[in-house]
């Protein structure tokens, strides 16, 4: 019987190209999903051009608009929410429910090498929902980039890792995929409201309000609307956001089941 020597093991391991393989996977299985595929392009532009209309013409401040302050960040809280609370979930339920992650267990390429590629993808699908918005805003309704380019563009990147946290810890509780699906959706209405998608939040209990601006969806929106206005951030938004993140992937790091 032979024993494998620590370089063996080393050479085991998947390399750069294994990587890229399982992400391509990982991509095509997004794509066939065309639900999921549209759902999260299709809902936001559908918003963007009911309000886009009314909202191109009303100046708020520094000469961006109602589009720009609070149509778009709403969009892309949208996007980053169905993406990483509905989508994601699902198909990570969907792989241990089907026994691929067990089975990925006991090979070089672990179970963890599909949650990278996964979050590569959803990266993509988030940037693909968010060029297509913004290109619709830009060319159809004279649609103007943040003020704070940068801090709109952290912002963004933040609120991705928010959300990302949120449905690992969906995908860690959800026994099958469709209750993975049904939780997304509780959780994405929930958040949703609290912050602002039906409609402002000024008409909100003050308690809910309040908890809203701490949710990462409302934190998402008002951060981005500052920065998009060229107001400061407040720093409750940005604490709000990097607690969501780090609070979720350590919550789904204790209960994420392989099996």
């Amino acid at each position: 019987m032979s024993i494998m020597t620590a370089t063996d093991i080393v050479a085991a391991r998947p390399g750069p190209r294994s990587w890229l393989k399982l992400t391509a996977a990982e991509l095509k299985m997004v794509v066939r999903d065309t639900s999921g595929l549209i759902v999260p392009i299709a809902l936001p532009v559908l918003i963007l051009v009911m309000s886009a209309s009314t909202a191109s013409q009303q100046v708020v401040a520094n000469g961006r608009t109602a589009l720009d302050v609070f149509v778009l960040p709403l969009v892309t809280a949208i996007i980053l929410s169905t993406i990483c609370i509905i989508n994601m979930p699902s198909f990570l339920a969907y792989y241990r429910h089907a026994g691929i992650l067990r089975r990925l267990a006991v090979t070089p390429a672990s179970p963890a090498m599909v949650l990278v590629a996964h979050t590569v993808v959803s990266l993509v699908q988030a940037l693909v929902g968010m060029c297509v918005a913004l290109a619709l805003a830009v060319l159809a309704f004279d649609a103007n980039a943040p003020v704070h380019l940068w801090a709109a563009i952290g912002i963004f990147a933040l609120s991705l890792v928010a959300f990302y946290g949120i449905g690992m810890v969906v995908a860690s509780v959800a026994p099958s995929p469709n209750s993975a699906v049904a939780i997304g959706l509780a959780l994405f209405f929930a958040i949703g409201a609290l912050g602002g998608m039906f409609g402002g939040t000024g008409n909100l209990p003050e308690a809910l309000e309040t908890v809203g601006e701490w949710l990462p969806f409302g934190a998402t929106v008002q951060a981005l609307g500052a920065a998009w206005a060229g107001a400061a951030i407040d720093s409750v938004h940005v604490i709000s956001l990097a607690v969501s993140a780090v609070v979720g992937i350590a919550v789904a790091a204790v209960a994420f089941r392989w099996d």
